[in-house]
């Protein structure tokens, strides 16, 4: 499975299958596989954060330079596990975990006032003023009953986006 010239047998595929809990079904991880094997160019069995950049979606994506730190090396079970928070199939707390690690820059497993502010820019630009972005994030913290120094767990991410019907799908093409 780490070669990209192998083929997956049966066992890779239900091996992957078990390590993304199921969100994704065979065929699905058939065209991953093809798909991933399209981004390794050189073949080694992990994609390097340039072949990820390779992909115009992701090279426009205002997130990609903080998705890369989360991709950067990875080989296939780790690109079916991190494509699977945008499965139909996974659940709410899989998403959650998915946006918690995005946010975490720093991996410390607590997000700061900063950190947020720092998405907020990445996805907002030059559209709206630093003071706006700040008076809306404390703003959205305050309505979830956190003050602006607040240092957010996963729990608190689960607790303010739990109740909301959070929307990260890709369809996988099955040839």
């Amino acid at each position: 499975m780490g070669n990209t010239s192998s083929m997956l047998t049966q066992y890779d595929i239900e091996e992957v299958q078990e390590h993304c809990n199921n969100t994704f079904s065979q065929q699905e991880i058939v065209s991953l596989y093809q798909r991933f094997c399209q981004l390794d160019r050189n073949g080694c069995g992990f994609i390097s954060a340039d072949e990820f950049m390779s992909v115009p979606e992701f090279a426009v994506n205002p997130l990609s330079q903080r998705l890369l730190r989360m991709l950067d090396g990875l080989n296939f079970k780790e690109f079916v596990a991190f494509l699977s928070a945008f499965s139909s199939r996974a659940s709410l707390q899989q998403k959650v975990e998915f946006i918690f690690k995005v946010y975490d820059s720093d991996g410390n497993g607590k997000v700061t006032f900063n950190e947020m502010l720092d998405i907020l820019r990445d996805l907002t630009g030059q559209f709206i003023s630093e003071q706006q972005r700040e008076e809306v994030l404390t703003q959205v913290l305050e309505e979830a009953g956190y003050a602006k120094d607040s240092l957010l767990v996963q729990a608190d991410f689960m607790k303010i986006l739990g109740n909301s019907s959070l929307k990260m799908e890709v369809e996988v093409p099955v040839d």
